[in-house]
């Protein structure tokens, strides 16, 4: 149990991480399939523009949810509050952009099945996102020691 509890601690910033994340994909799928449902009615195959809406709907309410969650329990942050946000929803933008890219070029170019293009997409963007949010959004100043 001791060996348990201190990987736990020696990994608890990546572990409650991966938490965040598959409690963020839950409350984005279902704002967008809600959307889905109950906006254009629930059509298995959306138009060109439904899907777009949806695939914002799916971002917006994903990284709102995520941004007070990382900020207090992954990256336990006390910085300012305003430039966090706007460094974290820019940043989620960009990777945004990117998982846009990924599937467009793997998928349809490459010829990349859906469901692999997807997973792979998921993993980069995952990793990147975590590796800009501790550099980048939520970085801890470092604290000089008075001689």
């Amino acid at each position: 149990m001791d060996k348990i509890k201190q990987l736990f601690i020696k990994y608890e910033e990546i572990i409650v991480y991966l938490i965040v994340g598959v409690l963020t994909t839950i409350v984005s799928w279902t704002c967008k399939f809600l959307w889905n449902r109950f906006v254009f009615g629930g059509p298995l195959y959306p138009t060109a523009m439904q899907t777009f809406v949806l695939a914002i709907v799916t971002w917006v309410s994903g990284v709102a949810f995520a941004f007070p969650l990382n900020r207090k329990w992954v990256f336990k942050s006390k910085g300012p509050w305003v430039p966090e946000c706007a460094k974290f929803w820019g940043s989620r933008l960009s990777t945004f952009f990117l998982d846009m890219f990924i599937t467009e070029i793997l998928g349809p170019l490459v010829g990349i099945d859906v469901i692999l293009v997807t997973l792979i997409s998921a993993v980069l963007v995952t990793i990147l996102n975590y590796v800009i949010s501790k550099i980048f959004v939520f970085k801890k100043k470092e604290t000089k020691e008075e001689d």
